[in-house]
């Protein structure tokens, strides 16, 4: 049976974080802003940092638990996530719904704020303009329709939930294959401890021992910086042609490729990153061999893995994403491209798993998609549905 009602009247609380500004830390308790909050989950590893005092201070407006919906509220309005860790952390523009658990299972709460109507619905009581926000008021007193057969409601849960398992479980795969790449990378070309690297003399260089045959380069070498306040989808580089697209600011970047298929990266073609968290540099990263008379995007290159694996490490530090200046006069180790060829090899598998997982995340997500919406709604007839676990087989 379907009803309607308030939100306030189906939780235990409806609030927000902290309004104060706490000064942030590089370590210490988590303070999770809208941004850190996407595709259900709270992204604990980009967030920022506050002391445990400011943490206990913001704590005093509301303290985060398992079952917990966050809502973003201000800025990024509609973003969602369930609290589904036992862990320490403060919120701050970002609303908190606390379902209770007499009137509406925890989990099929969660389904119905993330809803795609729900979040239309919620879009239209947006205020302001330079900033736009909903208020807690327009939240307590948003009217939404709910199942209240109890039952149901966990049938619902556990059908939509199937589909978030597998996602979950997809991206931890996904982050283990990612780790191993790095690990390699960092084992090889930053401590040194490459194949075959006792029978490699050490020399000096502006940046101190380093492999025989090893390049410092300047950043400006091998990355370019493109104008802002585009969408790019091909870069026309000449005769070269058009070369792939990476969207660093697109959630899925986490990895070697994203998006479809005529916006990958492939080895031997050059890799264009645009956007970061805070979507403020853009930048163009340009393979590239060390050889006599090169030129960019023609003759040699070295793989684009490498490359990238290079390049990224710089992009993720924080002051190079506001100083582009420093960026570009930041010297870098380049190896000699046998080795760099051998590392893209190794991790080139890795790579075409990322891709596969992605793949079938993004199904399952398209999938859960059409499902939730016509399920909380009761347009289906969740009886005559088979077990989860067939949906997702």
């Amino acid at each position: 049976m379907l009803a309607r009602a308030k939100m306030e009247s189906i939780c235990a609380l409806v609030t927000d974080g902290t309004h104060d500004s706490p000064k942030l830390q590089p370590s210490g308790v988590p303070f999770i802003k809208g941004k850190h909050i996407s595709q259900g989950y709270v992204d604990f590893a980009t967030c920022d940092f506050i002391t445990e005092a400011d943490h206990a201070e913001a704590c005093r407006r509301v303290k985060p638990r398992v079952g917990d919906v966050l809502f973003s509220n201000i800025g990024s309005v509609g973003d969602t996530a369930r609290v589904s860790v036992d862990r320490e952390f403060s919120i701050k523009n970002v609303a908190l719904f606390r379902p209770d658990p007499t009137k509406v299972d925890p989990r099929y709460f969660y389904y119905l704020v993330v809803n795609p109507r729900f979040k239309e619905s919620m879009l239209s009581l947006r205020s302001g303009s330079a900033q736009p926000f909903i208020t807690l008021g327009s939240l307590r007193g948003y009217e939404t329709g709910y199942h209240t057969d109890r039952d149901q409601q966990r049938r619902i849960a556990s059908i939509l939930s199937a589909y978030d398992d597998l996602i979950e479980n997809n991206t931890r795969r996904i982050a283990i294959l990612e780790e191993m790449a790095r690990r390699i990378y960092e084992e090889w070309f930053v401590r040194f401890r490459f194949p075959g690297h006792e029978g490699v003399r050490m020399v000096e260089s502006e940046l101190g021992l380093v492999p025989e045959g090893w390049r410092v380069v300047e950043v400006q070498k091998i990355v370019r910086r493109l104008p802002a306040g585009a969408v790019y989808k091909q870069v026309d580089v000449g005769e070269a042609g058009s070369i792939p697209v990476i969207d660093q600011s697109s959630a899925e970047l986490l990895g070697f490729h994203s998006g479809e298929p005529a916006h990958r990266a492939t080895p031997g073609s050059p890799v264009v990153i645009f956007g970061d968290h805070t979507c403020k540099m853009q930048l163009m990263v340009v393979p590239f061999s060390l050889g006599p008379n090169t030129v960019p995007f023609v003759a040699e290159q070295l793989p684009v893995h490498y490359v990238y694996a290079l390049v990224r490490g710089l992009v993720s530090t924080h002051e190079y994403k506001r100083h582009w200046s420093d960026l570009m006069k930041k010297k870098v180790l380049v190896s000699d491209d046998v080795l760099a060829e051998n590392y893209a090899m190794l991790v080139q598998p890795m790579a075409e798993l990322i891709e596969c997982l992605r793949r079938v995340s993004r199904n399952l997500r398209s999938t859960r998609d059409e499902l939730l919406p016509r399920l909380i709604a009761g347009e289906l007839d969740v009886s005559a549905m088979p077990e989860p676990e067939a949906l997702v087989a």
